[in-house]
């Protein structure tokens, strides 16, 4: 049935890698499933047979699917199936789509689709990885144009080792995560998490990544050798040379003067009237293809900028190459807010708050690996004002998310232990203004912001970015790259970390990729650059964590218990737990290990919570003093409740150091007296002594 059917073998990282193809999606244009270990990922590609009209970019959508029968779950929603993509798949589309976006040809319009299903996932075996691969497969397969293939790979840092592909033990104790994707001779793609690691670790670690690689790329150029397709031809969208030669003579030099300014508000005004002079010079020349007017200023804008830079070493706003733009941090800017933090960056700023919450405050995780909550949470919000624009808000896209995990892994290292600061951290970056460099001034803001909060990191994180322009064997990096930059160069190298080592890094290119003498050049620069920022900026506006939080944060206090305790703590229906937090206008959470968190705005009110759980868990001792309440008569005596759950006999003769009648002539319902235990007997009965007390 299946006479197309296909099957490739090969080895990677010391697992089996098995393609099939020509057996499942025979519709697509292009399709395979890919098995690494007992992870399975089915990769479909597809392409608009015709270009997408009106649109000066290319249409490519990544989805990275990820479907809980691959882990044996059932989505937890009410309609128990899944729904939008969790911020993970959203990052793992990016990682992907990112290396293989530039081997597209530039002049291409047509839609390209690329679906990534998660059909079975083996802890050892990255489905990320193993979907990336798969990707590589189905289009060099495939009969769309595409520049590939590409391979990607995670590198980890395990006992003083570099390990290819880390199995689940090993990702827990490497000190680093780092994925790099690769043609055959350059890096295409790095983003990496890390625990404070050294410029030449993180760099020999990307070289690894890249070396093992090449075998891969060799195994699907083979494939594609066997069974690829012809490539289709498409309709280019590039201007004639007429065209470009006539906006070129029109706005050239007006263009020139334009761009060179260090104000973006100034340039876009400047912008302006050259745009409306060059339509209104030939929109009637060439009707059908007035978008294509536009884009013809953009490569006349980018050659500027580019021949500024590569013959001149000459920045947009004359600054020279390894040149910041003016800096300022500003701390504790809103009264009510835990902490916040502003950040400026030249025409950039970020303002990041922090806010404190109890750690029952985690965030609840439903995917395919094995992190179910989390406790350090980080937002990044980029509105329409800060680019001048009009667009309504409709909640975070995938850049969004993309940034603000970025800022979250860069800062994640340096977060406390919850036993050391037994809080749940939520940091929300508002960027107000931004020309370019955005994410990075989210994650200084953040520094300034959990500082200022009083969380006590473990060391300030700053983030920079560099950039480069390249022209054939020529090249030029830059550091602190501005949207013009951004917008007309050939990368966006971020960094971030302290002053002791890298946290986080993430690349994003135009071109083909990295050689290793760039990787070492944009890591050198911002090297010096983080430094810089930390010394001269962040440390000068806030030299250390303040040592004590907000008065509007909660107040937390801990306490370990045995975990046999816990059934009294909580109580019969949650009856004594949800009464110690009635009465002492506190939260009590209470963790499987025994770990009792208590918050509260009021720290006496945490204080009297605590001694009540102490009561509880504490077994009484002969001789300990109580105040009770009475909360049983008899005939013989009183009832009287010592701690929550736990009650004792105070027989009449007890009651007085007089002789007494009743018992009501000295107790009633509800009083509250001081007791000592005289004796426990028959399994925990406890007898009580108000006489004792007293004398």
């Amino acid at each position: 049935m299946f006479e197309n059917y296909k099957v490739f073998k090969t080895d990677f990282a010391g697992r089996p890698l098995v393609v099939e193809t020509g057996k499942i999606a025979g519709l697509a244009n292009g399709a395979c499933l890919v098995r690494y270990g007992e992870t399975v990922v089915n990769v479909a590609v597809t392409a608009a047979s015709k270009p997408r009209d009106g649109i000066d970019f290319f249409p490519l959508s990544v989805d990275y699917e990820e479907k809980l029968y691959a882990v044996g779950k059932i989505p937890g929603s009410f309609l128990k199936r899944e729904g939008r993509p969790s911020e993970k798949a959203i990052l793992t589309s990016r990682v992907i789509d990112r290396p293989i976006r530039p081997l597209f040809p530039k002049d291409m319009r047509n839609d390209v689709s690329i679906v990534c299903t998660v059909m079975s996932v083996d802890p050892d075996c990255s489905p990320e990885v193993t979907a990336m691969i798969g990707t590589s497969v189905a289009l060099s397969i495939s009969d769309i144009p595409w520049n590939g293939p590409i391979s990607g790979v995670s590198v980890g840092f395990v006992d003083g080792e570099y390990v290819i592909n880390p199995n689940a033990k090993q990702k827990e104790v490497s000190t680093m995560a780092v994925t790099v994707a690769s043609t055959e001779k350059l890096v295409a793609m790095i983003e990496a998490g890390a625990n404070e690691v050294s410029d030449d670790e993180m760099f020999n670690a990307i070289m690894k990544g890249h070396e093992a690689n090449q075998s891969i790329i060799e195994f699907i150029r083979s494939i594609q050798d066997e069974i690829g397709k012809t490539k289709f031809s498409y309709v280019s969208s590039n201007p004639s040379e007429d065209m470009l030669s006539k906006v070129n003579e029109l706005a050239a030099e007006d263009l020139k003067f334009a761009l060179d300014t260090n104000d973006k508000v100034v340039r876009e005004e400047r912008l302006k009237p050259i745009y409306e002079k060059v339509h209104t010079a030939l929109d009637d020349i060439y009707p059908d293809e007035i978008s294509k007017i536009d884009e013809c200023m953009y490569k006349i804008q980018k050659n500027i900028v580019r021949r500024w830079l590569l013959d001149e070493q000459k920045r947009v706003d004359g600054r020279k190459l390894d040149e910041l733009r003016p800096l300022d941090a500003e701390v504790a800017l809103l009264p009510r807010a835990h902490g916040s933090g502003l950040f400026t960056r030249g025409q950039t700023q970020v303002l990041t708050v922090a806010t404190l919450g109890p750690i029952s405050d985690e965030q609840l995780l439903d995917g395919l690996d094995g992190e179910t909550v989390k406790r350090y949470i980080h937002h990044y919000n980029f509105p329409s004002y800060s680019v001048g624009e009009t667009r309504p808000s409709r909640g975070p896209g995938r850049r969004e998310i993309g940034h603000g995990a970025l800022a979250e892994r860069a800062l994640v290292p340096v977060i406390p232990k919850s036993e050391d600061f037994p809080y749940t951290i939520r940091l929300v970056s508002e960027v107000v203004s931004s020309n370019g460099s955005t994410s990075q001034g989210s994650i200084c803001g953040s520094t300034l912001a959990l500082m200022d909060a009083g969380v006590q990191i473990k060391a300030p994180v700053a983030g920079i970015s560099c950039g480069l322009v390249t022209e054939g064997e020529r090249w030029l990096t830059m550091v602190d790259i501005q949207g013009l930059e951004d917008f007309f160069g050939d990368m966006d190298f971020k960094v971030a970390g302290t002053h002791k080592g890298i946290t986080a890094i993430q690349m994003d290119l135009k071109i083909d990729g990295l050689t290793p003498e760039m990787i070492k050049e944009a890591l050198q620069k911002t090297h010096k650059a983080r430094i810089y920022i930390l010394d001269k900026v962040i440390l000068k506006t806030i030299d250390k964590p303040r040592t004590e939080l907000s008065k509007y944060a909660p107040k937390m206090l801990t306490i370990n218990i045995d975990v046999e305790k816990i059934k009294d703590v909580i109580g019969s229906g949650g009856k004594v737990v949800q009464k110690i937090c009635a009465d002492c206008d506190v939260r009590v959470d209470i963790e499987e290990d025994g770990r009792v968190f208590i918050s509260g705005t009021d720290v006496d009110n945490c204080k009297k919570a605590l001694n009540i759980i102490k009561s509880i868990v504490t077994d009484p001792e002969v001789g300990a003093i109580y105040k009770g309440k009475v909360t049983r008569l008899m005939d013989f005596g009183a009832f009287i409740e010592i701690s929550p759950g736990r009650e004792g006999l105070c027989h009449i003769s007890q009651l007085n150091s007089k002789r007494t009648e009743k018992v009501t002539d000295v107790v009633n319902i509800g009083d509250e007296v001081l007791v000592k235990v005289t004796e426990i007997y028959d399994k925990g009965r406890i007898n009580l002594s108000r006489k004792a007390a007293l004398t």
